[in-house]
């Protein structure tokens, strides 16, 4: 990678196309970026298009820009990436995936240096520097006719072709040190050792089809995977109450409640005494319950003596 930092350094201010040209997940970006920090206006806009991802149909808008009422759904006008970037850069990704037809069109901008939005009727003159990117090799396309072999030659105004990471193991714990630090900040895990020889080594025979994008992700989970996760303090539960705070009880509590004992069974009620009726007509109580017996008790009203033998005087 030293020798992609000296590139770097070397054709950061020079008014040139760069052309990255490097495996998916090397970090084309990032040289991109670097190409406009360290480049002679590093305080104007950074403006990147995924090219590969856009259709043709709307790749022309999304770079070039369009006036109202150019084609159906335009109800407003639009500056594009290229008058965006203005005194600025432009990042032209996945460039060698665009058709032969905006393959023309992009040639005559890097020629002209003007800009015609789509429906409108002249050019403006943008002052832009592009840096485009791809992982495929538009030399050998070029050579076949399936990419422009002038605008190849636009475009590799100075070449910049970054190593697979399988290529350059010696980068290794550098990098696992960066995105362990990096991923430790960012998704705010606790704080982990760095890695030991043996997950170094490990890392080393693998051949990361990924380069250092599948290498990032590996590294954060396991992070993730090995419990370095705090709880969010939102849920730490304390049984302790601090000093000083008075006790609040609950608002709500989650209704019905289970039960915690079964519910014994209800008592019997207890015998009531009632007057029995004296009163029975043809052998028909008024009452469903039959005469209550003799019990030997006198009836209210008479004497003890009335019912004792008279003794002889």
């Amino acid at each position: 990678m030293v020798e992609v930092y000296n590139a770097v350094a070397r054709v950061a201010r020079l008014p040139v196309t760069v052309l990255v040209l490097g495996e998916t997940g090397t970090g084309k970006e990032l040289v991109a970026r670097a190409l406009h920090q360290f480049g002679a206006h590093p305080d104007g806009p950074f403006v990147a298009v995924h090219c590969g991802a856009i259709p043709d149909t709307l790749l022309e808008s999304e770079l070039f820009g369009h006036v109202r009422g150019a084609f159906t759904g335009a109800d407003r006008d639009r500056r594009g990436a290229l008058r965006e970037a203005q005194h600025g850069t432009v990042f032209l990704d996945e460039i060698g995936d665009v058709s032969p037809s905006f393959q023309t069109k992009l040639l005559r901008f890097l020629q002209e240096k003007t800009v015609r939005p789509v429906g409108a009727e002249r050019s403006e003159p943008v002052d832009v520097r592009v840096v485009a990117a791809t992982h495929r090799d538009l030399a050998a396309l070029s050579a076949t006719g399936s990419f422009r072999q002038d605008l190849y030659f636009r475009l590799a105004g100075y070449e910049v072709r970054l190593p697979a990471l399988r290529d350059r193991l010696t980068d290794l714990p550098l990098l696992v040190e960066h995105f362990r630090a990096a991923a430790v900040r960012e998704l705010g895990l606790a704080e982990a050792p760095p890695a030991s020889h043996a997950v170094l080594a490990a890392f080393a025979a693998h051949a990361w089809p990924g380069n250092v994008r599948e290498l990032e992700q590996v590294v954060r989970r396991l992070l993730i995977d090995t419990g370095r996760s705090p709880t969010p303090p939102s849920r730490r539960v304390s049984s302790r109450r601090p000093a000083g705070r008075p006790h609040r009880p609950l608002r709500t509590l989650p209704l019905p409640l289970p039960p915690l004992l079964p519910r014994p069974p209800p008592l019997p009620d207890p015998p009531r005494r009632s007057r029995a009726s004296t009163r029975w007509s043809a052998g028909t109580s008024s009452r469903s319950s039959p005469p209550p017996a003799e019990t030997g008790r006198q009836p209210r009203g008479s004497s003890a003596s009335s019912a004792r033998p008279s003794r002889a005087s």
